[in-house]
């Protein structure tokens, strides 16, 4: 609790005011940082007791803009399990923006697509998630101030923000699909068993983040969107092997579509 308390309060002596909404960028989705104005940028490595991002494509930076008049906290880049982090550093960042003070967030991150009539390039809004990274955030001593023993988590993706994204998308004339996001340890790809036992089991999306920082949201009462790039086909749905640099590189095709997608809906979201 101590290093909890100092990094509220490092944050708090450095961003100049306090704000409802936070969105946290995926691997080569961090652009829509950049578009924020007014900006005042942090480095992970200068904020106490804050996971450092080590994968490639994330920026590893905490950004305070202004959009449209919104004032929105921005998470370029964020911590995995396969880096070495427990589930409870993983989701360390979210509890501090809640301490913050932010009520909405914005979850993105870059998925292989086992749904067939999915394509890369595609953005996908997540409607639930299948954790099957073996690990829980909650494990161990409850914080009763941050929440409770045991959280719901019936609407893990509030059903309120996935209709406005859908609303907006149409506004915006982007396609925006809707699926179920499973999430796995990694770092590994996974092999095309493994993608069809997750069809079988009703994953339209897999990937290696999110899972954790959303548990911790909702532990805390934060309201949730989940935002999926759709960047390769998984293992088996498509016969090219999957290389990190595709990613990357689909996530930075996609992204102005991104950012487009979310100047347009973060100023929307109610608190």
């Amino acid at each position: 609790m101590t290093d909890f308390v100092q990094t509220v309060a490092f944050l708090e002596s450095k961003l100049p005011r306090r704000a409802s909404v936070a969105v946290v960028l995926g691997s080569g989705l961090g652009a829509f940082a950049s578009s924020l104005s007014g900006r005042t940028e942090i480095p992970y490595a200068e904020i106490p007791h804050w996971p450092q991002s080590t994968a490639v494509g994330h920026a590893g930076k905490l950004v305070f803009g202004s959009l449209s008049g919104l004032d929105v906290v921005v998470l370029s880049g964020r911590a995995h399990l396969y880096e070495g982090y427990t589930a409870a550093q993983v989701a360390y960042p979210v509890r501090v923006l809640g301490r913050l003070g932010v009520c909405s967030v914005v979850f993105t991150n870059a998925a292989g697509g086992i749904n067939p009539k999915y394509r890369p390039g595609m953005l996908v809004a997540i409607s639930d998630h299948i954790n099957l990274q073996g690990a829980n955030p909650l494990v161990g001593p409850n914080d009763e101030s941050l929440g409770p023993r045991f959280p719901d988590m019936s609407e893990a993706y509030y059903s309120r923000y996935r209709e406005l994204a859908r609303a907006v998308a149409a506004e915006q004339q982007i396609p925006l699909e809707e699926g179920v996001y499973a999430g796995l340890l990694g770092p590994s790809y996974e092999t095309p068993a493994e993608i069809r036992f997750l069809r079988t089991i009703g994953a339209d999306l897999v990937g290696m983040s999110t899972v954790a920082e959303v548990i911790a949201a909702n532990h805390m009462g934060l309201k949730v969107l989940g935002i999926s790039c759709v960047t390769n086909l998984a293992a088996g749905i498509s016969l090219h092997k999957i290389h990190h640099e595709e990613v990357l590189q689909m996530g930075a095709r996609v992204q102005e579509m991104l950012v487009r997608l979310l100047q347009a809906l973060l100023p929307r979201l109610e608190p």
